[in-house]
């Protein structure tokens, strides 16, 4: 046990969101709630940047203010991580919070004072949409890889960052271990990146470029912070740098677990720049950056300005927020990429969701209610079951699945393994054949029917358990049928044997009740 720091990266406000960002706000929300079970002291942050280019922009083509557009799309954001069931514990703005405008500025000024903070002029192709600088070779047929645009080229005096100094301090922290990437590939992918050598970066842009919007430079009216210095500081402005010493000290200063969940188009923002930039302040550096890839659709990168994404709003207002968790953490890699179609969605919705575990929490907490009034009889004296036996895996498979070896879907196969487990004990036991024994007055069978309800019953309770960092909505609503209360905290809750005799089940309800699929 100890502190937990969780973060996703923080998107443009230019447009509403798309799946693309739910597969991440649900990423670090599985992390976040994880770490809660397991005891430990977590913070999980999310929140929009609010002070790029772009969503100026975007402001001039809806005929809207900048500050009515971002308020607007803000408030889209924070919805849908309540739509989704994720449980943040805050939600900075960049352009709203009063927290965040001072931290950035004690930022700027503590990476001035190490000397790191330079003007010089400068010239180079610029991505709007990316908010980045790029070399020639870093294009493809002269166009940004992500957004498909031509950038436009850009001359003029800027602030800049003396990243070129830090090449040697980053290569220590990624060959120590005191900064990973992950997947592994992309950790080594960033080590090549420092190792061709660092140039020093634009902190700045003008005013009049930034049409008056973004944290103005301190003792400098004619420029704004460049989005990312400024948008990349809320990591520790929310937890007070500059406002609020006993937090930061708490999850960022004395805490070794700092993990940020990111897309793969910005790890060198979170992995080069971010780090360097602590570095200089005197600040620790983030622990671990944990990448995921892009969601794909009809062949082209879901995209806010492309408009090719999925509203994941819609998706869970159609389907419930846990149909869309199950399929962003059980059918998309976590760190690759991944194509979403109606068809398979609607597909793992019947197959999984409502079959397999919908139906087989109907039909137990059913035989509950008819055999047995609603009340779980006493187990039985066989020692280890087959279905106990897979049950016994789930502890150590989850450990495993959602921390050092980070895959939501491996979590998944564990849970799904009780749940067949389950229904093959269901189909090779057959209640409805025992009852009419017991019913014939045979003893045996009465004491084999208490046996294997109250073991369908504890499979469900731990399935139930296991699955509350990763379908939390879904989770409750089996355990209250179950008629259990979750436990607070994992210590001995996943463990085979808790259900306690004579726990009352409510009346069963279908917990992923049959959908039509329909085009979103």
């Amino acid at each position: 046990m100890g502190s937990f720091y969780v973060t996703t990266a923080i998107p443009f406000v230019n447009a509403e969101p798309h799946l693309g960002f739910a597969l991440e706000l649900v990423q670090a929300d599985v992390l976040a709630r994880y770490h809660r079970l397991r005891g430990d002291d977590t913070w999980f942050l999310t929140g929009t940047d609010e002070n790029s280019l772009t969503n100026v922009l975007a402001a001039e083509r809806a005929g809207l203010s900048v500050r009515a557009l971002v308020d607007r799309n803000a408030a889209v954001f924070r919805a849908l991580a309540r739509t989704l069931g994720i449980s943040n514990d805050d939600f900075i703005r960049t352009a709203a919070d009063a927290r965040h405008r001072e931290g950035a500025r004690r930022l700027w000024e503590a990476c001035a004072r190490a000397g790191d903070v330079y003007t010089r002029a400068y010239r180079g192709l610029y991505c709007v949409r990316c908010e980045a600088f790029y070399a020639p070779d870093e294009l493809v047929d002269g166009r940004c890889a992500d957004h498909d645009a031509t950038p436009e080229i850009v001359e003029e005096e800027n602030y800049f960052f003396r990243l070129s100094r830090y090449g040697e301090r980053l290569a220590d922290l990624l060959d120590s271990g005191a900064m990973r990437v992950r997947p592994e590939w992309r950790h080594h992918e960033v080590r090549a990146f420092v190792a061709r050598g660092l140039a020093d970066f634009s902190i700045s842009r003008t005013r009049a470029r930034a049409r008056g919007w973004g944290l103005p430079v301190p003792g400098d009216d004619s420029q704004v912070m460049y989005v990312w210095f400024d948008a990349l500081a809320n990591y520790i402005t929310a937890l007070g740098y500059g406002t609020d010493p006993a937090r930061l000290q708490r999850f960022w200063l004395d805490n070794p677990r700092r993990v940020h969940v990111i897309g793969k188009n910005i790890v060198r923002f979170h992995a080069v720049y971010w780090p360097a930039m602590l570095l200089s302040a005197g600040l620790p550096a983030p622990a671990t950056i944990v990448v995921h890839g892009f969601l794909n659709r009809d062949g082209r990168r879901m995209s806010k300005t492309l408009g090719t994404g999925v509203d994941p709003a819609a998706l869970a207002g159609a389907w419930g927020p846990d149909a869309v968790r199950y399929w962003l953490l059980r059918e998309v890699p976590p760190t690759e990429d991944a194509d979403y179609t109606d068809a398979g969605f609607a597909r793992a919705y019947a197959a999984d969701l409502a079959n397999d575990l919908g139906n087989l929490l109907q039909r137990a907490v059913s035989m509950l209610h008819r055999y047995r009034g609603g009340a779980v009889p006493a187990p039985g004296s066989e020692a280890v079951t087959p279905l106990a036996a897979v049950a016994a895996g789930v502890p150590d498979r989850l450990e495993q699945a959602l921390g050092d070896g980070w895959d939501p879907r491996v979590a998944l196969d564990a849970v799904f393994a009780v749940v067949r487990a389950a229904n093959r004990a269901v189909e090779d036991t057959r209640p409805w054949q025992l009852a009419r024994a017991e019913r014939d007055g045979d003893a045996a069978s009465a004491r084999r029917l208490d046996a294997t309800l109250w073991e369908l019953a504890e499979a469900l309770r731990i399935v139930a358990e296991a699955l509350r960092p990763l379908l939390p909505d879904a989770a409750a609503r089996m355990a209250a049928q179950l008629g259990v209360t979750p436990a607070a905290r994992w210590t001995d809750a996943l463990r085979w044997g808790g259900l306690r005799p004579g726990t009352r089940a409510a009346a069963p309800t279908p917990l992923f009740p049959r959908r039509e699929p329909g085009r979103l």
